[in-house]
């Protein structure tokens, strides 16, 4: 019963460190550098380690592929700011180390879609009917 209410506790806190991560990207920075894009960024995920020394945030952003890199170095480049601004709104014995990663799995999903999409037109096209199970 205790790994239980761990494992509990554990996604509580990440989905807290989610929300008032997001809330600060979007609110809190002020990075000249990176306002254009930060709009457009949000935050898929976070893992914590068992000693929450560390948490890893996987985030996504619908800004053109080449704006990724640029984005991805300016959160990291922030991770210190935004580490004490979410010691202030999340009362923990230790505030993790933040680590960005950047979610491919929404662009792939949207890839797979798209060809999904494309194979039914085409055979809609060639007069194919789908077939019914």
């Amino acid at each position: 019963m205790a790994t239980k209410q761990g494992f509990a506790r554990s996604d509580r806190i990440s989905e807290q460190i989610r929300r008032e991560l997001a809330d600060l990207i979007r609110f809190g920075l002020k990075d000249p550098r990176l306002s254009s894009h930060l709009a457009l960024v949000t935050i898929t995920d976070v893992e914590t380690t068992r000693d929450y020394s560390h948490a890893k945030i996987f985030f996504t952003s619908l800004s053109p592929s080449a704006a990724k890199e640029e984005i991805t170095e300016g959160l990291k480049r922030s991770a210190g700011f935004l580490r004490r601004e979410l010691g202030k709104r999340i009362r923990l014995h230790k505030i993790p180390e933040l680590h960005f990663v950047f979610d491919a799995s929404v662009e792939y999903g949207s890839r797979l879609s798209r060809l999904i999409d494309d194979a039914v037109e085409s055979d809609a096209e060639r007069g194919g009917e789908p077939q019914q199970e």
